[in-house]
């Protein structure tokens, strides 16, 4: 799910994927196992919703903070970034069905119910849906057949950037060093997006 156009980086090894996947999840597999084994506390299922939030929101920084590690000269993670866009996608699937399933029940009019009296999961929500196609499209398949496409439908992650920072934030009944602190980190990632481009509209009308 990369923001910027399509580069002809060096694509990752299978074995390399397959270590950054299977250590991504060690977070969502240990908590899945305190909760089984009763120790996360009073409310299990929140905190293992909650940390599940928590990790989309540390993959989507990590995903939107490759292009500026390369462009800044300082490392070159570019054919890493699908990889960490699905991680971003998987931990929101994993983060929406808890809400959904063990939290809710699969209720609908309680859910219905929850929108409406927490306008923050309509951010949330918003941010998941977007995220979708992007996961589907996040193959060499879809980058051929869409062609340049491809690239605009995936700067759509930007948007996911700026509802998921609002809806991070707004879960917090109290700001905290958390909230706050990731939800500066994706505002300063999209205003470096949109700085750098700039270059390319003037460029464009010359």
């Amino acid at each position: 799910m990369a923001p910027k156009r399509v580069t002809r980086a060096i694509a990752p090894s299978r074995l390399e994927l397959w270590v950054i996947t299977l250590i991504a999840f060690v977070p969502a597999a240990l908590y899945f196992w305190y909760g089984a084994h009763n120790e996360l506390g009073a409310d299990p299922v929140n905190v293992f919703e909650r940390w599940l939030g928590l990790w989309t929101i540390r993959f989507l920084v990590v995903t939107l903070l490759i292009s500026p590690l390369r462009d800044l000269g300082l490392i070159n993670l570019i054919r890493y970034r699908r990889t960490f866009g699905l991680l971003t996608f998987w931990y929101a699937l994993m983060h929406v069905t808890t809400y959904v399933v063990l939290d809710q029940h699969l209720n609908l009019p309680v859910l219905l119910g929850d929108f409406t009296k927490r306008p923050f999961l309509i951010f949330g929500l918003a941010a998941f849906l977007i995220l979708v196609p992007l996961a589907i499209t996040s193959n060499r398949f879809s980058m051929r057949s869409l062609g340049r496409r491809w690239g605009q439908l995936h700067r759509a992650i930007y948007v996911v950037g700026v509802l998921g920072a609002i809806h991070f934030l707004m879960a917090f009944k109290t700001y905290n060093v958390s909230s706050v602190g990731y939800s500066a980190a994706l505002a300063v990632l999209l205003v470096w997006r949109l700085r750098a481009l700039r270059p390319r509209k003037k460029a464009a009308r010359a």
